[in-house]
């Protein structure tokens, strides 16, 4: 009985040990799942961000690049800190930063990685790199900032920052990962998808330490990251430079356009900022200063301000009367000044005498005879008709309407139409006399410096214009994007062109713009306008193009509160017109008048 006992014992032993034996063979041999569990606890996944495109000027010129920076991410599951003090003299946290960092990264995950401090320098990081083998749970990604050649074109260029939950939301490719950086302005946003490139993955065998051992699997299921494409834009970096130290210190804005492309030159708005404050770990710090800044230096003055055209839109009064047939260029109108108050002097006016001395009756009268034709007997029927037509000629100069421009936040400004006067007065309850301010670029009507920079480069092409933009091609080898090498025609035919242009190359031989717009070797042709501000001095406004013959250039500047335009704005506009042509100015005495900004209220 003994025996029988023993042998049953033994029995039960040896069958115990074959199923240990089988489980362990199943384990081991036949279900992966535990040997992939053993070799994640051994495998780290590394994400490799690219790097962003470059960008550079019209002439080769780096305007934007890329420094280096490093990420800390944590995995909370594997955290290990010998010597809590240490670490955060390491780090240069207080103990409370390091309790609430992994609180928020467990609650994130115990088991994925997530940032523990973000964009440390490149030098910053030699002197921790050592170290941080150390601390178990604690790895390093290698990131990138952006960096500026210069405090430059911040406006244009615009800045990236950590993407949003809200953006996160409608990325509907999931492209986007928290902690990812974003295009949020300018050119950084509108050319993200070129700019931003593909991140890559990389599997690395670490040991208990974290030390690296070596690729997983000889690197089977790494994929490299892409770079960002490079982009080229049609800035010129050193006309950029010299508008915004011509505009340090004032209010408003400059746009240089080439007419035969519709390339922009230079964009300036004033005040600025340095685009270096914008990045790296100081972006928030430094973002909510600038937001909070009484000045507005974050503000596109270029794209967004509004201002009455003024006297500029005179050259457009006369071009859709001549369209009309309602004006012949050497009809002399005989103005005594009594219909709008008026500088200029009683007298017979043309079309290109009325430009020269910018006459308000002579377009007051010109304009009178667009708005009312006599198509109907009934004056508030045919005031409404020659409104209509007349804001159909107006807005095939692309104003009124988007341009198209390839940065975003650009203002149409305000064309009047008949629905806006019917709200406001009633339905044939207004009439020529009630709108009569148009005449002169008064009224209703606003534009902003990108929309007459366009207009200058239009009356230069004598009736097109390609949709202005900022980058030339995407890579160095590129072309530009085909919706920029598309003309678009105003209603107006180019014969027409010729007498305006005379008379805006009179306003600078003979006219208001002949003290601060004149070039010695150049014909400008240019137009002043002083803008009226109900809040204040007057504004300062200017549009010109040179040479008259084959135009290089068209420009549009604004200084605000600074009176005349034949002061500030004329000697800006042409100045930067002698810069882009010369190389430098041959007029060191209009240059100092600029600088100095004594015209400013």
């Amino acid at each position: 009985m003994n025996d029988n006992r023993k042998f049953y014992v033994n029995l039960a032993f040896v069958l115990v040990g074959l199923v240990f034996l089988i489980k362990l063979f199943f384990i081991q041999v036949l279900n992966s799942n535990y040997a992939d569990a053993a070799e994640k606890n051994i495998i780290q996944r590394i994400v490799e961000y690219p790097y962003r495109g470059l960008i550079y000027d019209r002439n080769g010129e780096l305007i934007v690049y890329n420094n280096p920076v490093y990420d800390i991410n944590v995995i909370p599951s594997e955290v290990q800190i010998p010597d809590t003090a240490e670490f955060n003299k390491l780090f240069n946290i207080t103990y409370q930063d390091l309790v609430t960092k992994l609180k928020a990264a467990k609650k994130y995950s115990m088991v994925k990685p997530s940032i523990f401090m973000k964009q440390i320098s490149n030098r910053n990081f030699a002197a921790i790199q050592d170290k941080l083998s150390d601390y178990d749970g604690f790895y390093p990604v290698a990131r990138t900032v952006r960096a500026y050649n210069g405090s430059v074109l911040a406006h244009g260029l615009g800045y990236i920052a950590e993407v949003s939950s809200d953006e996160l939301r409608k990325d509907t490719a999931r492209y986007y990962r928290q902690g990812d950086y974003i295009g949020k302005s300018g050119l950084e946003y509108s050319y993200e998808k070129y700019l931003r490139g593909k991140r890559g993955v990389k599997y690395k065998m670490v040991n208990v330490r974290g030390v690296e051992k070596g690729s997983f699997k000889d690197g089977q299921f790494d994929t490299l990251s892409v770079p960002g494409q490079n982009l080229v834009s049609t800035i010129d970096l050193n006309l950029q430079q010299y508008v915004e130290k011509l505009l340090d210190g004032k209010v408003g804005s400059v746009v240089a356009i080439e007419p035969s492309t519709g390339e922009i030159l230079a964009l300036a708005s004033a005040p600025t900022y340095d685009p270096n404050t914008l990045t790296g770990r100081e972006f928030s710090k430094n973002f909510t200063m600038l937001t909070q800044d009484t000045l507005l230096p974050l503000y596109n003055r270029a794209l967004m301000a509004q201002y009455a055209p003024g006297s500029m839109f005179k050259t457009i009064q006369a071009l859709i009367a001549m369209q009309e047939g309602v004006l012949d260029p050497y009809e002399r109108i005989y103005c005594d000044g009594s219909l709008i108050g008026d500088h200029a002097p009683p007298g017979y006016y043309d079309v290109v005498e009325g430009i020269t001395h910018s006459s308000n009756n002579y377009f007051h009268k010109v304009f009178r005879r667009i708005i009312n034709q006599n198509v109907s007997t009934n004056t508030f029927i045919d005031s409404r008709i020659g409104l209509e037509k007349w804001r159909d000629y107006v807005e095939s100069f692309g104003l009124g309407i988007p341009l198209g421009l390839d940065i975003p936040n650009a203002s149409v400004g305000i064309l009047p139409s008949v629905s806006l006067y019917d709200g406001v007065y009633g339905r044939e309850r207004w009439k020529f006399s009630t709108i009569a301010s148009l005449s002169i670029g008064q009224g209703e009507t606003s534009v902003t410096p990108l929309q007459m920079a366009n207009f200058a480069a239009t009356i230069a092409n004598k009736g097109f214009y390609y949709s202005p933009h900022i980058i030339k091609s995407v890579d160095e080898s590129g072309k530009p994007l085909p919706k920029y090498q598309v003309k678009h025609y105003t209603k107006i035919d180019s014969s027409h062109y010729n007498i305006v242009i005379e008379g805006m190359a009179s306003v600078i031989n003979n006219g208001t713009g002949q003290y601060r717009a004149k070039l010695r070797d150049i014909q400008v042709c240019g137009k002043t306008s002083t803008v009226e501000n109900p809040h204040g001095e007057d504004h300062s406004g200017f549009i010109a193009f040179a040479p008259m013959k084959n135009p290089k250039i068209a420009v549009a500047a604004y200084v605000e509160n600074a009176g005349q335009g034949a002061r500030a704005a004329a000697s800006i506009a042409s100045l930067t017109i002698e810069k882009y042509l010369l190389g430098a100015t041959k007029r060191p005495r209009i240059e100092e008048y600029a600088l100095k900004g004594e015209f400013l209220h």
